[in-house]
């Protein structure tokens, strides 16, 4: 495919073919709570206001080992943003998101990718719901847009459930933006995703639109995200394969998020994933800076693989871990 041989020469590839593997970041949601973020706020709104904060996040995942960062605009779309009126600053909210990772990654010495997040909308594309195709594209578009203006090396659409949806977050990136795009889905619902698909189906699917990488974040447990990357490994072959796994199984605690996944449990994960050949190994949701350290040291063979099961007994994190805390429904890390 044509599109796949353009793609082989992104700064993913570049970086890849030096380092042998490369580490993403973590949650976003516990970052940002730690450094003021108020429930029921918007983190994408910090871009704007609380530029220190924001700068924080990414340099203690820089400071962890990360080799990709992801931008504070997971709820960056109209859609999102309209929840907190914010629908008419979008493309300057995503442009600001990506200058600040810019500035991080640009003092740290080391090549480092800012990756700028597009998170669902939030809507239902019909004939479940209403949103039409077209329209969330031209809200994808719009956030891809302030995405690149603001330095962005990379596209990064995450968390999705639907491929109709995937698909138009694709074609509306690339409609105002040359940048490579990657694409993880969600898969939490016994190996499939909420809308039902399987990892076979997103490899498949989302390789004919020329993205540069495919993969699993977020999801119900190791295991299901294991297993999906699998799938979209053996049905996407031509592309980079991507595992950002919450750490372990996520439950509700009476007010408290809990994670089974010490950074023991992601380390070994990490481990897993690099012998069966994924490319970029991070966290999601539950994943801290110092989970992302392990992953790190153990991905350099600086530590050694951890003895643990799969999953542990669960370990506590702060109420509203989840990218930013608000809306159940899908927040990444």
């Amino acid at each position: 495919m044509a599109a796949l041989d353009l793609a082989s020469h992104t700064i993913l590839h570049e970086l890849l073919a030096d380092r042998g593997t490369l580490v993403i970041d973590g949650a976003t949601g516990t970052e940002l709570f730690a450094r003021g973020l108020e429930a029921g706020d918007a983190p994408e709104r910090m871009n704007l206001e609380r530029h220190e904060a924001v700068h924080g996040l990414h340099q203690a995942y820089v400071d962890a080992g990360s080799d990709i960062i992801l931008t504070n605009t997971f709820g960056g779309s109209a859609y999102r943003l309209m929840l907190h009126g914010l629908q008419d600053q979008v493309v300057e909210i995503n442009r600001e998101a990506a200058r600040h990772a810019r500035a991080i990654v640009d003092a740290a010495g080391k090549r480092i990718v800012v990756a700028g997040s597009i998170g669902p909308t939030g809507e239902l594309l019909v004939p479940l719901g209403t949103l039409q195709p077209d329209d969330a594209a031209t809200a994808f578009a719009e956030q891809a847009q302030g995405l690149t203006e603001g330095g962005a090396d990379v596209l990064w659409i995450e968390t999705m459930s639907s491929l109709e949806e995937a698909e138009a977050a694709v074609l509306g990136a690339q409609s105002r933006s040359s940048l490579p795009v990657c694409v993880t889905l969600s898969f939490d619902t016994a190996g499939r995703t909420m809308m039902g698909v399987t990892g076979t189906d997103a490899g498949k699917r989302l390789a004919d639109l020329g993205v540069v990488a495919i993969g699993a974040n977020c999801g119900n447990n190791l295991a299901d995200t294991e297993a999906a990357v699998a799938e979209i490994k053996a049905a996407a072959p031509d592309v980079l394969i991507i595992s950002k796994a919450n750490a372990g199984v996520p439950q509700w605690h009476g007010a408290e998020l809990v994670y089974s996944g010490t950074p023991e449990v992601m380390a070994a994960h990490a481990h897993r994933m690099r012998e069966a050949g994924i490319a970029i190994i991070g966290g999601c949701c539950g994943n801290t800076p110092e989970h992302i350290r392990a992953i790190r040291g153990v991905i350099d063979g600086t530590i050694e693989v951890p003895e643990v099961d799969r999953e542990l007994p669960t370990v506590r994190v702060e109420p509203g871990n989840a990218q930013g805390g608000r809306r159940r429904r899908r927040r990444r890390g």
